[in-house]
């Protein structure tokens, strides 16, 4: 198994970095460490007496490549590579593709909150366009010391897609031997079968969490402890705040409906959910094709 990290030498990388050895450990996964350049910058190198900004820039990109090589634990296997495009975003899923990774891992924008998600230009192009799970860390991941992921998070829901959202959680768990948390937030389910009065409406999503738990459970390894719950409330952010979280959780949620096929697109859910949850958050496409190893 293979996971790309997005890197570049800023705090923001480092919390993608931190978030991507944390995901490698737990799921015993290979890590591709990845810096992209526009390709302008990958002229020879230049006599010592008259240095060059391209030069400079490639070298200074391979050094800060093997600090961030040398930072890895040694029980991570990591290599990194240096890859030039004129997007950073399409360099990345460039690379993705050629080492047959099964996600992207991105740090927060540097403006965001501490243990808050922020979406800058290059991740939100990943989140419209990736045709493999995109992992998010918050801001501040860097000085997290949890070794593993401690337990899944997966919000369930009715709509098309929620399936494979529902297999990667479970197949994701069987691999790091991680508990499953199942979650319904009943006050943003469109669909007209959870309508009603307000307690039909919990029950119902009550129901629908249970039926899904079950069916994780009929899936997962023996020993995998599963839990389903419900989150209400007036709006996504409140529903999503009445949750507990704790260092090394985790959250998975699904691509918008809107997606284009094999692609990612946040939907409103999701990106009202990234305002408050302050925990890494995996964007799963509504393919399957990430399942393949």
């Amino acid at each position: 198994m293979q996971l790309v990290v997005g890197y570049i030498a800023t705090p923001s990388g480092d919390d993608g970095l931190a978030l991507g050895i944390r995901l490698a450990r737990s799921l015993n996964a290979s890590l591709s460490i990845c810096m992209v350049i526009p390709p302008d910058r990958t002229l020879p190198i230049r006599l010592p007496d008259d240095p060059g900004y391209d030069d400079a820039l490639v070298e200074q990109a391979h050094q800060w490549l093997a600090d961030a090589l040398g930072s890895v634990p040694e029980d991570v296997s990591a290599t990194a590579h240096l890859s030039f495009h004129e997007s950073f975003s399409q360099g990345l899923l460039d690379e993705a593709a050629r080492l047959h990774a099964q996600a992207i891992v991105v740090g927060a924008a540097r403006d965001g909150l501490l243990g808050r998600h922020a979406i800058g230009t290059v991740t939100s192009e990943l989140l419209h366009s990736s045709p493999v799970p995109v992992a998010l860390a918050p801001r501040g991941t860097r000085y997290h010391h949890t070794r593993r992921v401690r337990e899944v998070t997966c919000a369930v829901g009715t709509r098309a897609g929620a399936d494979i959202l529902l297999r990667t959680a479970v197949r994701s768990c069987g691999r790091m031997q991680t508990p499953l948390r199942l979650v319904s937030l009943v006050s943003i389910e469109p669909h007209h079968d959870l309508r009603g009065e307000p307690g039909e409406v919990r029950e119902r999503a009550l129901t629908h969490a249970r039926n899904m738990v079950e069916e994780a459970r009929s899936r997962l390894d023996h020993g995998v402890a599963t839990t389903a719950l419900v989150a209400d409330g007036d709006s996504v952010e409140s529903a999503v705040s009445t949750l507990d979280w704790h260092e090394g959780d985790l959250i998975l949620v699904g691509s918008s409906r809107l997606a284009q096929h094999q692609r990612l697109f946040l939907g409103s859910t999701a990106a009202k959910m990234l305002r408050v949850i302050p925990v890494p958050m995996v964007v799963v496409p509504n393919s399957d094709r990430h399942l393949d190893d």
